[in-house]
C-alpha cells in the first residue's frame, strides 16, 4: 500500500485551497453562519461545475468522476482548514455514501447523478432525541400501505436538514432497520416549514453556526423504500465508519489552521521587548499543538487508505480509532490557539471561537470519542 500522496492528489489539493481561499474566507463564514439557511447556492453549484467536488468518489456511472477515498479526504481536510459553511459532509460523506452502500442499484442511478452534479442537497436523518448513532437508538417506525411506505416518528440533529432535497431515512419496520428516500420539495426559508405531505422540519439552535442541523418530524410521510426491507443497518454502519473517517480528515485540517494562526500570532506579539514565540511556554505549548496534529493525521490518513484498500475488518477499526483520536485533538489544539492568542483569543472578533465551536460540535457529530473507543475496543476484542 502506497502510503503517500500523488502528485495529482498534491494538485488537487492546491485547486481546493484556492477556490476555499476565495470563497470560503472568514468573512464569508461569518455571513453564512449568521444565515438561517447556512448555505451559499452559487458557491455550491461552482464547487460542482468547475471543481466536481460533490461527485468526486461516485463512480463515473453515476455521473461522478470516480476517484478515490485519499482523494476525497484531501477536499474534507482543507474544507475542515477553511471552515467550509455548507451541506457537503451531509451529502457527501453521509447521503451519498450510504446510497453507494445499500443494495439498491435503481436507487443509485436515480438519486446519485443528481448529488454529483450538485443539483440535490441530501442528508442523512439517523439520530432521534436519544442522540444515539446505533441501531438500537432508531426508534421512527415505517409501515407498508397500500398507497406504498409512510414514515411515522422524528429524527433530531439531522446536519442540513433543513435545506436538504432528499432526506435518507434510517427507519425501523417488521424486519428491522431499513432505509428510505424522502424527497422533500422546495425547501422553505424559516423555521417549521412543512414542504412536502407529513413532514415538517425545523432548524435547531446549534453551538457551531457553520454547521446547521435540524429536526425532522413525519407524520405518515411517503417514502421510497430503498433495497431489502430490515437489511439496512450493515450498509448504514459502513456509512458511518466512512463517514467517521471523512470527519477525522475534516478535523486535522480545521486543527491545522488553528496551528497556524497561533504560530503566527507567537511570532508578532511582543511582551517585554520580544515576541511571545519566544518564551518557553508558548514555545512548548505549540509543540504539543503540532504532536496532536500530526498523529491525528496519521490515524485520519490511515482510515483514508483503509477506505481505499476496501478491507472491511480494518476500516472498522481504522475509523473508530481516527474519530475518537482526531476529535478530542481538534477540541484541545483548538483550546489552546485560544491560549497562545490570550485576551483577544476570547473575543467574538477573533475567528479562533469559530474553530473551538466547531471542534466541540465535531466531537459529538457522530459520537462521543468515548462511543468511539468503545467500538474500537469491540471491534479489536478487548
Amino acid at each position: 500500500m502506497d502510503l503517500t500522496f500523488s502528485e495529482e492528489q498534491d494538485e488537487l489539493r492546491k485547486v481546493v485551497r484556492s477556490f476555499l481561499a476565495k470563497y470560503s474566507d472568514e468573512a464569508q463564514v461569518r455571513r453564512l453562519a449568521a444565515d438561517p439557511q447556512g448555505h451559499d447556492p452559487v458557491v455550491w453549484r461552482r464547487m460542482a461545475g468547475e471543481l466536481g467536488l460533490q461527485g468526486l468518489a461516485v463512480p463515473e456511472e453515476y455521473g461522478g468522476s470516480g476517484f478515490g477515498y485519499a482523494d476525497l479526504g484531501i477536499v474534507f481536510e482543507e474544507a475542515g482548514r477553511a471552515l467550509l459553511c455548507g451541506p457537503y459532509f451531509a451529502t457527501v460523506a453521509l447521503a451519498a455514501e450510504a446510497l453507494l452502500r445499500c443494495d439498491d442499484e435503481q436507487a443509485r442511478r436515480d438519486l446519485l447523478p443528481g448529488i454529483a452534479s450538485g443539483e440535490t442537497v441530501a442528508t442523512l436523518a439517523l439520530t432521534e432525541d436519544s442522540g444515539r448513532w446505533d441501531e438500537p437508538g432508531i426508534r421512527l417506525t415505517a409501515h407498508d400501505t397500500a398507497d406504498g411506505w409512510q414514515l411515522t416518528g422524528a429524527k433530531t440533529y439531522v446536519p442540513d436538514g433543513h435545506l436538504a432535497d432528499l432526506l435518507l431515512v434510517a427507519a425501523r419496520t417488521p424486519s428491522g432497520i431499513s432505509l428510505f428516500a424522502v424527497e422533500t420539495g422546495e425547501t422553505g426559508e424559516m423555521a417549521e416549514t412543512a414542504d412536502a405531505p407529513g413532514l415538517t422540519r425545523t432548524p435547531l439552535p446549534t453551538l457551531d453556526q457553520t454547521r446547521k442541523q435540524a429536526r425532522v418530524q413525519f407524520a405518515d410521510a411517503p417514502a421510497r423504500l430503498l433495497g431489502v426491507e430490515g437489511a439496512a443497518w450493515p450498509a448504514l454502519e459502513r456509512t458511518l465508519a466512512t463517514a467517521s473517517v471523512l470527519l477525522a480528515a475534516e478535523q486535522v485540517g480545521a486543527a491545522t489552521a488553528a496551528l497556524d494562526a497561533a504560530v503566527e500570532y507567537a511570532k508578532i506579539r511582543e511582551q517585554y521587548g520580544r515576541p511571545i514565540g519566544s518564551f518557553q511556554g508558548i514555545k512548548h505549548k505549540c509543540a504539543d499543538m503540532l504532536v496532536e496534529i500530526e498523529s491525528a493525521r496519521s490515524a485520519a490518513y490511515g482510515g483514508l487508505w483503509a477506505l481505499d484498500a476496501v478491507d472491511e475488518t480494518e476500516i472498522a477499526i481504522a475509523a473508530a480509532l481516527a474519530q475518537a483520536f482526531c476529535s478530542e485533538a481538534f477540541t484541545k489544539v483548538a483550546g489552546d490557539n485560544i491560549q497562545v492568542h490570550g485576551g483577544i483569543g476570547f473575543t467574538w472578533e477573533h475567528p479562533a471561537h469559530l474553530y473551538l465551536k466547531r471542534a466541540k460540535s465535531s466531537e459529538v457529530l457522530l459520537g462521543t470519542p468515548s462511543y468511539h473507543r468503545e467500538l474500537l475496543a469491540t471491534r479489536l476484542g478487548i
